[in-house]
């Protein structure tokens, strides 16, 4: 790694940490980097998970008091979200690359969508049904997987819940993302083709920009940046689609 090599990577660290913490686009930045230093693919999209480690740890740390209160409903999903970030890892090692990649526009596309809807009304306490688990397991398969628009989608998610604020589905979103992160980078750690080279100048990037996002989402309009975020979550989906499919 040139010096060169290595500020473009740190600099695309920053950015991906906080867009990732505030809008759950960090490889929107942190993986075109990677390519753009010369790292095959598959290389950089293992090396991009390792390195997320670190911006989850940063968002997570940032997003603290958003998630007073939280954890009843964190015990309750992060078990899934480990789950499906095993599950997504091993496939990714195990399997060639095929149709899955075809799929994943769509489903940035959808989820960026739901953002756009209004938030639900707070209804009566009671607790979320089995179909939010579900949900977190199966995103986090996607994120231990491949992971470009996992955090729009696990937002989508977490917004969809009766009362949900955005700063309070943003700081839970952050917290599963990065367990489902978490187990995947392990995996890969041990089992896959790191870029080791690559990852100290990325990861404190993503680690700096990662704790920054939380603060800046506070200072922002709610509605602003959930368009803001449908906006940039349909501009990846039309890249995704373009790269899968022509």
């Amino acid at each position: 790694m040139t010096p060169w090599q290595l500020l473009t990577l740190f600099g695309a660290g920053v950015a991906a940490g906080l867009i990732g913490a505030v809008a759950g686009l960090a490889s929107l930045f942190s993986y075109p980097a990677l390519l753009a230093v010369g790292l095959p693919a598959t290389t950089a999209n293992i090396t991009n998970t390792v390195c997320m480690l670190f911006q989850g740890a940063g968002a997570v740390a940032g997003s603290r008091p958003e998630l007073l209160g939280a954890g009843p409903q964190l015990r309750r999903w992060i078990g899934p979200a480990l789950l499906g970030g095993a599950a997504g890892a091993g496939l990714l090692l195990l399997t060639p690359a095929g149709g899955f990649e075809r799929i994943v526009p769509f489903l940035v596309a959808v989820a960026a969508l739901l953002l756009l809807r209004p938030p639900r009304p707070a209804a009566e306490p009671r607790p979320p049904g089995p179909g939010v688990a579900v949900g977190v397991f199966g995103v986090a398969v996607y994120a231990g997987y491949f992971g470009a628009a996992a955090g729009v989608m696990m937002l989508a998610l977490t917004l969809s819940l009766p009362g949900a604020t955005l700063l309070r589905a943003n700081a839970l979103k952050n917290v599963l993302t990065w367990a489902a992160n978490a187990v995947a980078a392990v995996g890969f750690a041990v089992l896959g083709d790191v870029a080791w080279a690559a990852v100290p100048a990325l990861a404190l990037g993503l680690l700096i920009g990662g704790r920054l996002g939380p603060v800046v989402a506070r200072r922002l309009p709610a509605r602003l940046v959930r368009i803001g975020i449908a906006v940039a979550g349909l501009g990846l989906a039309v890249r995704l689609f373009v790269q899968a499919w022509l």
